[in-house]
């Protein structure tokens, strides 16, 4: 269940932000013209909109319209973000975040939409970071499975997001690739990114 896979997500995330050292903010992320400091006030910022969505509190879901900056960091990010992703964790276990209608940024959506671009986001954002500070990232396969899915149904031309609002161009991975490479192929990114 996808609600289920936002937890387990978020707290992989938290291990990873947790583990982040301070010379490291300056690093270049597979985020394309983003840092690691960039990223992780990326992540604090999306904690709040999506926990927001969960709750309908339509205004801590909007897209507060600023690109991510490591200069908005507070000193206590490595706890800080990981209090807001078990907190967003927390309110997306909550039935009545799946139901009725939400919003996801600048995106109307229902429930069940904004909790998928959730997930999308902790996954895809936990292997941004690991990648780019050279840490291990393992996920289960359900968990995989389930934001591949969003990508093919969700994003692309005639589709309710349009690619180029959230990804880069698909990258190809061969039919037979590890399924997380496929996911982070399929959100445009090259799976073979390393740091330089």
């Amino acid at each position: 269940m996808t609600a289920e896979a936002i937890e387990s997500a978020a707290a992989r995330l938290a291990l990873v932000v947790a583990a982040i050292s301070g010379d490291e903010l300056d690093r270049p992320t597979p985020c394309e013209a983003m840092t690691v400091g960039d990223l992780l006030d990326h992540v604090h910022t999306f904690c709040g909109v999506f926990t927001g969505a969960a709750v309908k509190d339509l205004e801590a879901a909007a897209s507060p319209g600023r690109p991510p900056s490591a200069d908005r960091l507070a000193t206590d990010w490595r706890e800080s973000i990981p209090e807001r992703l078990s907190r967003l964790s927390a309110a997306w276990l909550q039935p009545s975040a799946w139901e009725g209608q939400t919003q996801a940024g600048k995106l109307p959506a229902s429930g069940e939409l904004a909790g998928r671009i959730a997930l999308d986001e902790l996954v895809v954002h936990g292997w941004d970071l690991a990648r780019a500070t050279g840490q291990q990232y393992a996920v289960d396969e359900a968990t995989l499975e389930l934001v591949k899915s969003f990508i093919e149904e969700q994003v692309g031309d005639g589709k309710p997001i349009p690619r180029e609002a959230v990804f880069n161009a698909a990258v190809p991975t061969a039919a037979d690739a590890p399924l997380l490479d496929r996911v982070i192929g399929l959100s445009g990114r090259d799976p073979s990114w390393a740091a330089g």
